[in-house]
């Protein structure tokens, strides 16, 4: 058993922002599931929005994730991190993050859904700058303990203590060692989780391999209300290319000019959907894209730049540039094929401004949450500013509410007595990949109650048959994902049921109007 002050698991941009923010103060364990750049900051082409140029306000930056929001925002949460968003970006010039400058201030450029140019980049590939920056900062504090190579299983509460309180009190995690199979309990005064998105639920996703809910499900297993499940983000320009899975072409290609076009006939769709044509919000283009290659049977669609001068958009966004070259696209004289894929969960685990859960001792912060700053459908380059807003915030209020935190009691060591080695791993990946294809046609881009319930009634009979595994053999990292990914798909499905209309991402033909208020979808356990 290995004890700390403050246990975090993840390690993209809330993980280490909290863990810088709290290291002055306390000692911090750093989990992370494979590689430590394993998670999605890294993956992260656009950027960071933020009200920086002279003609913007706070104002504008709200009401437009507001609208993209479709209403479901808590306007306090939207108020509070647009707010924060000038001081994050500042912390990260002071840790050395190179962004692009136009003469001496910052280059901002715009993206779908923002009235204003306000997103501030290191090119294209923005993530991994402020991945390398932060990692770079965390390596140089004494009090950081990084550890990759641990899949979380569960959180740590009441019922494992040595003497059961029962309490929902959250100490901590138990992790499998990748590397020796043997599991460990990792114990602190507060446990922040920030383990990032389930988007792996899909068969088509954006998202990195290790993104299967493991924050949500564990948090929902402990007892803590998840909110907005079924607000699932779609992004509507994935590469198309049977070889190279989950490559992203940027919203900013659209933002520079790029557009979207019918790949046979040439047409540019796009204002027959929205007098905002490629600038609507995600969930309006990726369901123009899906209708498009659903209605005329297509593989893909078009997105084409090539109309624009040749060096500046190789010179905006070299990394697709030289990415697609290698595949035998010259995005400055042929479109790209792109297909709409899973990109963001917007709903999770429900926090407070403090970053707090419904568990004392669990906070929580980016993907794996549901703060109330995304509503229906994210805002394009709002998510890494949720990131370093909330991970400040939890540490901020770990640190002043320090002499509450109880000091943790003696904890029961993982029980690995009554399991075995499998002999079934294909148990494993037969239900991993029935999930991604029935979530992808039922619970998709476009939802219908029979689809959902169909849906329902495959999670029903695989869970019964996942938890009979889980039982009686030696945890992988392969059994822990498969469990939560189960878990997430229930919640996605359980909480699109509930949701009678159409809002932001949650698009159901059988009720496609708004209904006359915005109601969160909250699950409790």
């Amino acid at each position: 058993m290995s004890e700390y002050d403050v246990i975090i698991v993840g390690s993209g941009a809330a993980g280490l922002t909290a863990a810088i923010a709290l290291a002055d103060h306390c000692k911090v364990l750093v989990l992370a599931k494979g590689e430590l750049t394993g998670g999605s900051t890294a993956w992260a082409q656009g950027g960071i929005a933020a009200v920086l140029d002279a003609g913007d306000t706070f104002e504008n930056h709200i009401d437009d994730t507001m609208i993209a929001g479709g209403g479901l925002n808590r306007r306090e949460t939207v108020e509070f991190v647009v707010e924060n968003a000038p001081h994050a970006i500042e912390r990260l010039v002071e840790m050395g993050v190179p962004f692009n400058k136009d003469a001496e201030a910052l280059h901002l450029t715009r993206e779908g859904g923002h009235s204003h140019r306000r997103i501030v980049h290191v090119d294209d590939a923005t993530g991994w700058a402020v991945q390398a920056a932060l990692l770079k900062t965390a390596e140089a504090h004494p009090n950081i303990t990084l550890l990759p190579g641990q899949a979380c299983i569960d959180l740590i509460s009441g019922k494992h203590e040595l003497r059961y309180s029962g309490s929902g009190r959250v100490w901590g995690v138990y992790a499998l060692d990748e590397k020796t199979g043997k599991v460990h309990a990792h114990v602190g005064r507060a446990t922040i989780l920030a383990s990032g998105g389930a988007g792996r639920v899909y068969q088509f996703s954006t998202a990195p391999r290790g993104a299967t809910g493991d924050g949500i499900a564990m948090a929902w297993r402990a007892g803590a209300r998840v909110s907005n499940m079924e607000m699932m983000q779609f992004h509507p320009t994935c590469l198309y290319n049977l070889d190279v899975k989950n490559f992203l072409i940027t919203e900013a290609v659209r933002g520079e000019g790029g557009i979207l076009k019918h790949p046979v006939t040439g047409h540019r769709y796009m204002p027959d959907y929205d007098v905002r044509a490629e600038l609507a919000p995600r969930d309006v283009v990726a369901r123009a894209n899906d209708d498009q290659i659903k209605r005329s049977g297509l593989d893909y669609v078009h997105l084409d730049i090539s109309h624009q001068d040749p060096d500046f958009v190789a010179g905006h966004f070299p990394n697709i540039y030289e990415k697609l070259l290698t595949l035998g696209i010259d995005m400055t004289k042929q479109p790209i094929p792109v297909v709409p894929a899973q990109h963001y969960t917007c709903g999770g685990v429900l926090i407070d401004l403090d970053g707090r859960t419904d568990l004392p001792g669990l906070y929580a912060a980016g993907e794996c949450t549901e703060s109330g700053l995304h509503g229906a459908n994210r805002l394009a380059s709002n998510s890494l500013l949720e990131c370093f807003v909330f991970g400040e915030a939890a540490a901020k209020h770990i640190i002043e509410s320090w002499d509450q935190l109880d000091t943790p009691p003696a904890i029961r060591p993982w029980d690995a007595s009554r399991v075995t080695d499998s002999d079934e791993e294909v148990v494993i990946k037969q239900n991993w990949t029935e999930i991604r294809r029935f979530m992808w046609n039922y619970v998709g881009i476009v939802r219908t109650t029979k689809r959902l319930e169909r849906a329902r009634h495959r999670i029903d009979m695989m869970t019964h048959e996942v938890e009979d595994y889980y039982g009686h053999f030696r945890v992988t990292t392969d059994l822990i994902e498969l469990r939560n990914l189960l878990q997430c798909a229930e919640l996605i499905v359980r909480s699109a049921l509930h949701r009678k209309e159409s809002r932001g991402l949650h698009y159901t033909l059988d009720y496609p109007d708004l209904l006359p208020q915005a109601v969160d979808t909250v699950l409790v356990p």
